[in-house]
């Protein structure tokens, strides 16, 4: 069963899905703008949109003939969240194996 933290790294694996989250981070922009700098079709363009929109990554609204994406947080804020509970436990795990090695160091002298 896949969470929506597996959904969403997944969606970031992408070296082009996490440049278009990168920039919709400063702000909207139209798939047109978000296109422009990646070097492949518009419809390869759109399923990296429609990943990123499964993922809860991003929302977009069409207005005419013109559709605009917008960063959506919360999945981003869940993952920042999982990444703060793995810096903690690694860190006690390697305070722990420094106490150790400190006590040996000691034993040795």
């Amino acid at each position: 069963m896949q969470t929506h933290l597996d959904t969403a790294l997944a969606a970031l694996s992408d070296p082009t899905r996490r440049a278009v989250v990168e920039r919709l981070a400063r702000g909207p922009a139209t798939v047109t703008a978000l296109a422009a700098p990646h070097d492949i079709a518009l419809p390869t363009f759109m399923r990296h949109l429609k990943v990123l929109e499964s993922a809860g990554l991003v929302r977009s609204a069409k207005k005419g003939r013109v559709r605009t994406c917008h960063i959506e947080p919360a999945p981003l804020m869940e993952i920042q969240g999982w990444l703060e509970w793995q810096r903690r436990v690694w860190d006690n795990r390697l305070d722990k194996l420094a106490a150790l090695a400190e006590g040996i160091n000691r034993s040795t002298s």
